[in-house]
């Protein structure tokens, strides 16, 4: 097994966090989406990636996209929800592998990722947690 070193996040708040807990400094102010059902934020990581914040009208975030030349930090992304992640993509391993995109989708969180070398697309969601007529699809 290999270790992947990845860029500090910069001070995002982690899925199933509230965006009043987000520490993400200069980052633009809340955008509603989606008739207010949805606020997005955006800020851009150490590493240069582009990270798309998704919260509920109550404020609760449910998603992340990133997009850009590293990947971003994806333990503090995903908080409390990593070790249901790392073990998912632990399972993986035994199945089919693709060396440009990976999913791991449990009954918790899922995360979708790929990419090529400075090139990484993904977001990261909780399904119970979407908004009441809101799909992954929904989130640009």
């Amino acid at each position: 097994m290999f270790s992947l070193l990845l860029p500090a996040a910069d001070a995002c708040a982690a899925l199933g966090d509230t965006m009043a807990s987000a520490r993400l400094g200069t980052s633009a102010a809340p955008v509603p989406l989606l008739n207010g059902a949805v606020q997005m934020r955006t800020q851009r990581d150490a590493g240069g990636t582009t990270v798309n914040e998704y919260a509920s009208s109550t404020g609760q975030i449910f998603a992340y996209t990133w997009q850009g030349p590293t990947i971003p930090d994806l333990p503090a992304l995903l908080g409390a929800y990593d070790a249901s992640y790392r073990a998912g993509a632990a399972e993986g391993l035994t199945g089919s592998h693709d060396l440009h995109a990976s999913r791991v989708a449990r009954s918790d969180v899922v995360v979708e990722s790929g990419g090529q070398m400075r090139s990484y697309v993904g977001r990261a969601w909780l399904p119970a947690a979407l908004p009441a007529g809101v799909t992954p699809a929904d989130l640009p």
